[in-house]
């Protein structure tokens, strides 16, 4: 059966949409930290109660980690956490100006600021085509067959030569959506996915899964 990738990806955008209402780069970069390692919803308690106290970059770059302690709290590693963000802030303040970069190499100087991180704060706070790979994309893109690949920033190398830049940022938050649903780390929803007639390990899912 021929395969046709983009479409498969453009039906996951389209059935699983990841809308985001923050556009501002700094608070875009801070969410992303606190979302580490944690649910939506922590993220979303810890990132409100943070900025509710804090407005901006530079009253954050004012104030000592362990003033935030139980701000983020919900988000978990919140020692690691606010150190991590307290520094950040510092570094903008100092050396930027104030203002997030807006490229991936200055953006990765940041302590703690990997590749996902970057694509994340290019794609929402700046508008610009960056292909964020966090655990869904890896996986999914590896069960579906679009990339054989080991560690997220080789998939991310392969789905860039695959998949139009326009649908770099959108691809990130549907499969974020999609592998949270459906294509789940452990006992996939292989007889509710629209792709499982063209996805290699959905058979082998379907044939474990009846009875």
């Amino acid at each position: 059966m021929s395969r046709n990738i983009i479409e498969e990806a453009h039906k996951i955008i389209y059935f699983f949409p990841r809308y985001h209402q923050e556009k501002d780069p700094f608070k875009i970069l801070i969410e992303t930290i606190l979302s580490q390692r944690t649910k939506d919803e922590n993220t979303e308690k810890a990132t409100k109660s943070l900025f509710s106290k804090y407005k901006n970059v530079y009253e954050l770059s004012k104030a000592r980690p362990e003033d935030l302690y139980d701000l983020i709290k919900p988000s978990g590693m919140y020692k690691q956490k606010s150190k991590r963000i307290v520094e950040i802030s510092k570094i903008i303040v100092k050396d930027y100006d104030g203002k997030v970069p807006d490229n991936l190499e200055e953006l990765l100087k940041l302590p703690g600021v990997g590749r996902k991180t970057a694509n994340i704060v290019l794609y929402v706070g700046f508008g610009k085509n960056a292909l964020a790979v966090d655990t869904h994309v890896h996986r999914i893109s590896n069960r579906l067959g679009w990339v054989k690949t080991k560690k997220p920033e080789q998939t991310e190398d392969e789905l860039k030569k695959i998949i139009p830049p326009e649908l770099w940022g959108p691809l990130n938050g549907a499969m974020v959506n999609f592998g949270q649903k459906i294509c789940k780390p452990i006992s996939p929803n292989c007889h509710e996915c629209f792709l499982n007639d063209v996805c290699p390990s959905a058979y082998q899912f379907l044939k474990t899964n009846k009875k």
